[in-house]
């Protein structure tokens, strides 16, 4: 007792300190004196070297002012998550203190444009579901309804798939799947009475039938419907590698779409068996270590690296299916194979207890000024960025989903 009564002690002094100062960067600087409980379980740990490193949430990923964005949007998932788990308002105020600092009073995003059509922009929306319900501020349900105006007016492809970005045109990459289908299928089921859930279905199909290697069972990282893209094969459309990060994306987006996809509903059958494929197909090549390489399939040719953010998103994806009984209870095992080849080889602890994810890559897509190839060189030669919220946000949902 005396044990758990000092760990919450820990937390709330850190939580003090944090949430009472940080505006200057002198008071910034004091912060980093704290240490983090390794009494702690993992997501705690993690949560709260992300608090003391940036004392506001918009300061994650290195942002000096606040800006809607994908990966503050996935690691405020991993908070709201770690609140309901641990009821430690904390990390309440952490996500809230994002949404607070990102959305005016009467629900307007100045940084949102709804006229880029990013459908990355979407998932910064996830937690609002929470806050709304919680707090019952009309400004949550507002933002809601401009993200949502988004997607109804959202280019597609000629089938009716969802276009990564308006400067992206013609194209489907796995990544959407998670930036828009699980707001998607949430909003729709909360507010619409499931309308458009056959829509949200739609999107999966549209990948498993243009993005899927029969031979592998993987699915490519992108697919062009004009194949006009250099990157794209000019028979099939799709991007030439199997990249572990947005396959890890699509696995995530498929075991929380199902959180609101009825088990009565025609599509949900569907996406299970979605899942399971790609589940069987990913525990072919995950290492012994228990972590997937950058490019998933080549783990043999010089370079290639096991990734942070790829494993984490499968251990949580693993995990979550398990759990809910969307996966055979194997994957349970899995899971903690690859959460222990993260914290074993990955994770590096600071004498301050401060919790750092090696070998992320920080950012890797097709196409666009950089003209990303998409070719093995190019996503072993993309930057690493230590504790990238592309792996810290999942790394902290698995460790939920595990217990750690």
């Amino acid at each position: 007792m005396k044990k758990k009564l000092k760990n919450i002690g820990v937390l709330f002094f850190s939580a003090a300190i944090l949430f009472t100062s940080c505006k200057s960067s002198k008071e910034v600087k004091s912060t980093s004196k704290l240490e983090v409980s390794d009494k702690l379980k993992w997501s705690e740990r993690l949560a709260q070297t992300l608090m003391i490193k940036h004392p506001e949430a918009y300061q994650i990923d290195d942002k000096t002012e606040p800006k809607w964005d994908y990966v503050h949007g996935l690691v405020m998932t991993s908070f709201e998550e770690l609140y309901k788990k641990t009821n430690n308002k904390a990390y309440y105020d952490y996500f809230k203190g994002y949404a607070d600092t990102t959305i005016q009073s009467d629900g307007s995003i100045p940084s949102f444009k709804v006229d880029s059509y990013n459908i990355d922009m979407i998932p910064a929306g996830n937690s609002l579901f929470y806050l709304y319900e919680k707090t019952k501020d009309e400004k949550y349900l507002k933002a809601m309804q401009v993200l949502k105006g988004q997607l109804e007016t959202h280019p597609r492809t000629t089938e009716g798939g969802f276009w990564h970005k308006k400067i992206y045109p013609n194209q489907m990459w796995l990544d959407g799947l998670y930036m828009g289908s699980p707001f998607y299928a949430h909003y729709t089921v909360k507010f619409e009475n499931g309308k458009n859930l056959n829509d949200v279905a739609k999107q999966f199909e549209l990948i498993q039938k243009h993005l899927l290697d029969k031979k592998t069972g993987l699915l490519y990282h992108g697919w062009d419907e004009s194949k006009q893209m250099a990157w794209a094969n000019k028979q099939t459309g799709t991007s030439p590698n199997f990249w572990s990060r947005s396959l890890g994306w699509y696995a995530m987006a498929l075991v929380d779409v199902l959180d609101y996809m009825p088990e009565n509903h025609p599509k949900h059958k569907e996406l299970v068996t979605y899942l399971n494929q790609l589940s069987e197909a990913l525990a072919k090549y995950q290492h012994s270590s228990g972590l997937w390489y950058q490019v998933t399939d080549q783990g043999n040719r010089e370079g290639n690296y096991l990734e942070a953010s790829g494993s984490a998103m499968f251990a949580y994806a693993f995990a979550k299916g398990a759990n809910k009984g969307y996966l055979p209870k194997s994957y349970k095992t899995l899971a903690e194979k690859a959460f222990n080849g993260l914290t074993r080889d990955l994770v590096k602890v600071t004498p301050e207890g401060y919790v750092i994810i090696t070998e992320a890559c920080a950012v890797a897509g097709l196409g666009g000024k950089e003209n990303r190839d998409g070719s093995f060189e190019y996503y072993i030669n993309e930057r690493k960025k230590d504790n990238d919220p592309k792996a810290t946000g999942p790394f902290i949902l698995a460790a939920l989903e595990l217990n750690k």
